[in-house]
């Protein structure tokens, strides 16, 4: 093999294993939308089945709004945990868990902590060190991002919910309700409600077994041998 040929080789697998974390949930990721696209298809033909009307093909199926629906339902939970998850853990501690900074760091903590402003180093990002609002905005750019992120999902799942359920009230000679109006039902809460309750439960989980049981390797959890007392350790 020519060195030419073995460099492109070497690069593509350098980057394999300095981005396998993103590519390996990215390629799960659409796996499973496929998947799910799949099965979603394949109930909502059996629903038509029932009350006799058409079927859709897939392609059909993966612009309507029953499967928007169910995808933005999901995402709109997953990036209000993280947005939560972000925040809480400026001030909200939980001692002995990996999940929590140590019970002396509860706030922002200090510029030279952050090693923002005349305590940056050559290699921080630009923004760390040039203070003011552009300082201030990237000091929370990743909360931020996952609020809108989140805002922007969870708009999607009502205007996607409420097109799935006005269909749903035509099939039953009902007239459709507009988006206002579909805020208020109990459908649009429903779908809200039982993700976001199993999201608060997931984050407090995950901050309380930590506390006491390990993954030996993972820097989610502590080290085996660390006591369970010792809080902000990750192994």
């Amino acid at each position: 093999m020519s060195p030419s040929t073995k460099q492109p080789k070497n690069r593509l697998l350098r980057f394999a294993k300095d981005n396998g974390l993103s590519l390996a949930f990215g390629a799960g990721f659409l796996v499973t939308v496929l998947c799910q696209a799949v099965a979603g298809q394949a109930q909502y033909n059996e629903e038509m089945r029932a009350i006799g009307a058409e079927h859709i093909g897939f392609g059909r199926y993966l612009t309507s709004a029953d499967f928007a629906v169910a995808v933005t339902e999901n995402w709109q939970s997953e990036y209000l945990q993280f947005f939560l998850y972000l925040f809480g853990t400026v001030w909200l501690l939980q001692r002995g868990s990996p999940e929590s900074k140590e019970m002396h760091k509860a706030g922002t903590e200090s510029d030279e902590d952050q090693r923002v402003g005349r305590h940056a180093t050559p290699d921080s990002p630009r923004w760390a060190g040039v203070g003011g609002l552009r300082q201030s905005l990237y000091s929370r750019s990743l909360g931020i991002w996952m609020c809108a992120v989140f805002l922007a999902s969870w708009y999607a799942q009502s205007v996607s919910g409420a097109a799935a359920f006005g269909e749903e009230r035509l099939r039953e000679l009902e007239s459709p309700l507009p988006w206002s109006q579909y805020l208020a039902e109990p459908d649009f809460w429903s779908r809200t409600l039982q993700n976001w309750q199993s999201e608060l439960l997931a984050i407090g989980s995950m901050a309380i077994f930590s506390v006491y049981l390990r993954q030996r390797g993972s820097p989610e959890s502590k080290p085996v041998g660390a006591s369970h007392g010792a809080t902000g350790v990750e192994g």
